[in-house]
């Protein structure tokens, strides 16, 4: 077999493979707020959360464009097979890695910063395409603090609204309005998180000349669309506990104002094609509406060591791609 057409079917699979791990490894992330007031029981909200992903999926493409060209340039990246399963592979152990831990990082972060380091392991610091690397790090650093500061207004007026109502009756009506707000999160989530295995797919065939522009191929939208709905059938429990629990403890009113703050963040990106962490989005809102409700309720031991692995996931992701580029340029 040709060695261009077999690294190409090596970057579909593990672009799908990627996919997949993105699918449970983010699952907590649109449904943990759903599952630990138990408005839905977590066979439900797996299956919600997997079929609203998919649609999500198959809304959109500019995302996918972003990651394909903002990056690097695909049209002259040198030896860009190599360079993109390189990515893959750190950013698939990077996932599982912190998978296994519970820890709720960010595969948007990991995907980002392994292209990066693979590339200029390959060419050198010139191969990265400057104006677009840096708009998708502002984006990836305000969009967080954004969602904080949305989820505490969100909360603080529908605290302001309630104040004189009976605080079991009005959990209890939230709680059937989190049904909903759990599938908007997770469509928000598919719409953004799904895109950016369709963007290294495309990124690879461009470099191995079988595409010529960006535009995203119905085949690639589709399958990469399914690899992220099974992928959150397979759910994450160890970081539906960490973001469900460990922040704060969350009522139905809680959990409705973070997702309705997470969607908003996230689509709002989507709308203009940026790639951000839903990881970073729905944490930190969920940390803003803590905040408004009560400050000394947020357990900010948690947050911190979130943090700590939202800002080494970049640096580490790139070594690692750049490690995995070395070896495997040896057989390539």
């Amino acid at each position: 077999m040709d060695s261009m057409l077999l690294l190409t079917i090596l970057v579909v699979i593990g672009a799908l493979a990627f996919d997949f791990i993105n699918g449970f490894h983010d699952t907590a992330n649109a449904i943990a707020t759903s599952v630990s007031t138990k408005a839905l029981k977590p066979r439900q909200a797996i299956i919600l959360a997997a079929t609203m992903n998919f649609i999500g999926a198959m809304t959109f493409t500019g995302v996918a464009k972003t990651i394909t060209k903002d990056i690097v340039d695909p049209f002259t990246l040198q030896n860009g097979s190599v360079v993109i399963l390189a990515a893959l592979i750190a950013a698939i152990a990077w996932n599982l890695i912190t998978w296994y831990y519970g820890i709720p990082s960010s595969s948007s972060h990991a995907i980002i910063g392994s292209i990066a380091g693979a590339a200029i392991a390959a060419t050198g610091f010139s191969a990265l395409n400057y104006g677009g690397f840096i708009k998708i790090i502002q984006a990836l650093i305000l969009s967080p603090i954004l969602a904080f500061v949305v989820g505490y207004i969100v909360y603080t007026i529908i605290k302001f609204i309630f104040r004189n109502s009976n605080l079991p009756k009005t959990n209890k009506r939230f709680r059937h309005v989190q049904i909903l707000t759990a599938a908007l999160q997770s469509y928000t989530h598919g719409t953004n998180d799904a895109q950016k295995a369709m963007g290294i797919i495309t990124m690879a065939l461009i470099a191995n000349n079988m595409q010529s522009s960006t535009e995203i191929q119905w085949w690639v939208q589709a399958s990469c669309a399914v690899a992220m709905g099974l992928g959150t059938s397979v759910g994450g429990w160890k970081i539906i506990k960490t973001v469900g629990g460990k922040i704060m403890k969350i009522r139905p009113v809680n959990g409705v104002a973070a997702d309705l703050t997470g969607a908003a963040v996230i689509f709002g990106a989507t709308f203009i094609h940026l790639p951000v962490s839903t990881t970073h989005v729905i944490s930190s809102s969920i940390l803003g509406v803590g905040s408004a409700h009560r400050v000394k309720g947020v357990k900010w031991g948690t947050a911190q060591r979130m943090l700590v692995t939202w800002v080494i996931t970049l640096p580490i992701s790139a070594t690692l791609a750049a490690i995995a580029y070395f070896i495997l340029d040896l057989f390539f």
